[in-house]
């Protein structure tokens, strides 16, 4: 099976888990380790950013 890419750059996912405070979860344990929610408030700010740049 093969590894599926990834839609956001790594350092964007990590600027955006700076942002909503859960950075040092990620650089402790890996992108496995955050909460689900995370996870979900992650995708929600980089859909709300993808929408503000493109309403510009």
């Amino acid at each position: 099976m093969s590894r599926r890419r990834g839609l956001m750059s790594e350092s964007f996912k990590e600027e955006l888990a700076k942002e909503l405070g859960f950075y040092d979860t990620v650089k402790k344990e890996g992108w496995g380790g955050i909460r689900s929610r995370d996870a979900g408030n992650m995708v929600k700010r980089a859909i709300e950013l993808a929408e503000q740049r493109l309403g510009k």
